[in-house]
């Protein structure tokens, strides 16, 4: 019987942190973090029906976000460089550090689904280990 619930118990911890971590597909934000390389997140919901952080007041300028884009058909991975107000509504410019430009369209409040974890100031980035998931996925 405990040897069930201690695999019962890893299986929960695997998909727990499974949701919390995110493979980074592209090089639009380097040097902050790496094609290949996992990052640490929050969301805005959870499949267990909580909600980690707002993304309404809990975003600031130099957060790195995960955003569901007008312009891409997966998330997008990039830093709120502005904070604007149009019309009474809040909107991010966002861009990412590799980037010459800020990603074509404000962002939404509502498009806005993670955040990335920051310690002491420094993103939370495991590196290189995503290269199995990318290699899986074909990318």
């Amino acid at each position: 019987m405990k040897e069930v619930a201690s695999y019962v118990i890893i299986i929960l911890i695997g998909i727990l942190m499974a949701s919390h971590l995110n493979v980074v597909v592209s090089g639009s934000m380097e040097p902050a973090f790496y094609r290949g390389d996992i990052v640490a997140i929050e969301n805005v919901h959870t499949f267990y029906g909580t909600q980690e952080f707002d993304p309404e007041n809990d975003v600031h300028v130099g957060d790195v976000v995960v955003y569901d884009a007008a312009w891409y058909d997966d998330p997008v991975i990039h830093r709120v460089i502005e904070i604007d107000t149009i019309n009474g509504s809040k909107y991010y410019m966002i861009k990412g550090d590799n980037n010459q430009n800020p990603d074509p369209y404000y962002v939404e409040p509502s498009r806005i689904k993670a955040k990335v974890i920051t310690v002491g100031g420094h993103l939370l980035v495991i590196p290189k280990l995503g290269y199995i998931t990318l290699t899986f996925r074909g990318l």
